[in-house]
């Protein structure tokens, strides 16, 4: 399985999870062309961090369209599933 499938599948199961934010983030930063944190990356453990690696690989030779566009739809989602639950508990 390619890691794109991989990170969706991931965060499609587990959400809250921290990583799973992580490489959402990571998949919206590389498809809007803004910054990333590469500390996050070192966060991340170290089967989730090897994924993390093949996504930037995958998604720079392009290939996987498909499979990116999932992704990111997925990400997407977690983003506002994020968002909602920072209005509903306030400011923090």
């Amino acid at each position: 399985m390619n890691a794109m499938k991989q990170a969706q599948r991931f965060i499609a199961t587990s959400p809250l999870h921290e990583d799973a934010r992580t490489l959402a983030q990571l998949v919206l930063s590389l498809e809007s062309h803004e910054p990333f944190p590469l500390e996050k990356l070192y966060e991340l453990d170290l089967s989730r961090f090897d994924i993390a690696m093949e996504i930037l690989k995958e998604w720079r030779l392009d290939r996987y369209y498909a499979g990116k566009s999932k992704l990111f739809d997925i990400a997407l989602q977690l983003q506002d599933l994020q968002r909602g639950v920072e209005v509903e508990s306030g400011p923090a």
